[in-house]
């Protein structure tokens, strides 16, 4: 297995991981392509996927501090950073037959050592709290992530579009995710 930073090549597969895992409508290519743009900073890629006898099987998507915007899942005065100073950990997705072998945590560890080269502080994260066996919150816990809120409804079709079908509430999404600090 090998984790390496993400290209333009791992468009495709990324997409399609992506789809089975969070559901239909997840992200097409030009967000995918936004958020790649968004995790380079000073020519560091803060972006990373994980390769497996030639078959993407994991991917961490990191939006560079002072690179995102905040919205209102965001509840910075809880963070104890300045909100420029502080990455976006957008997606960690692990194929299901790749699942519980710390993977997750290897893509983590990889995003981590790029955007503190990049200046980040710290880095912030919703988890999927319905992930399988809450493994979302699991890992980024492990790593010393703190929870800082609970957001209900965060991928909600209002707020993801109407095109995204939830792999667990289909077309109306009621997952919550745990808002999480990892400061470096």
């Amino acid at each position: 297995m090998m984790i390496r930073e993400l290209t333009h090549a791992d468009f495709d597969a990324v997409i399609a991981l992506g789809e089975i895992v969070h559901g239909s409508g997840y992200m097409d290519i030009d967000e995918l392509t936004a958020i790649y743009y968004k995790g380079i900073k000073h020519g560091i890629n803060a972006n990373f996927v994980a390769i497996e006898n030639d078959q993407l099987i994991g991917f961490r998507l990191t939006y560079a501090a002072g690179q995102w915007p905040q919205d209102q899942w965001c509840t910075v005065d809880k963070w104890g950073i300045a909100f420029e100073d502080v990455c976006y950990f957008k997606s960690n997705t692990i194929a299901k037959s790749a699942r519980g072998k710390g993977l997750g945590g290897q893509l983590l560890a990889a995003s981590k050592t790029a955007v503190i080269a990049q200046g980040a502080k710290a880095g912030v994260s919703h988890l999927w709290q319905q992930s399988p066996n809450n493994a979302a919150v699991r890992y980024f816990t492990k790593a010393g992530g703190q929870l800082i809120a609970e957001h209900p409804q965060r991928w909600h079709q209002r707020y993801m579009g109407e095109e995204y079908m939830c792999v667990i509430c289909d077309h109306d999404c009621h997952c919550v995710a745990c808002e999480m600090l990892l400061v470096f």
